[in-house]
């Protein structure tokens, strides 16, 4: 389960997630992201899904940890690039009204609402 890290001057940090996320990988991919938050102080951390093949509660989770040490920086986190079922569990579990990213409508590629 690797993670690209991507650090722009805009100041974003993407992190281009790949493979599974379960409970086993989830702890690799908080310590990695948060390393580079540490690294990097963005002022958004925009997390990439497109290459994410499996997807449990772990990535819930994943997603509201990173949105609390952004918080904890002045800091934002977008989703992106969520196949159907991922956006469907982020939705569900309210993450949009969390992260303040827009679902459907190919929103989920870029943050806005489309």
């Amino acid at each position: 389960m690797p993670v690209y890290m991507e650090s722009d001057d805009d100041c974003i940090l993407t992190a281009k997630i790949t493979g599974e996320i379960d409970h086993h990988s989830a702890k690799w991919l908080r310590a990695d992201i948060d390393t580079a938050i540490n690294d990097n102080k963005p002022q958004l951390l925009r997390l990439d899904f497109s290459g994410v093949t499996f997807m449990d509660s772990s990535g819930v989770g994943l997603v509201m940890g990173r949105n609390l040490s952004m918080k904890e920086i002045g800091g934002k986190v977008e989703l992106v690039n969520m196949p159907p079922y991922i956006e469907r569990v982020m939705s569900i579990a309210g993450m949009d009204k969390l992260t303040g990213t827009v679902f459907g409508k190919g929103g989920n590629q870029d943050g806005k609402q489309g």
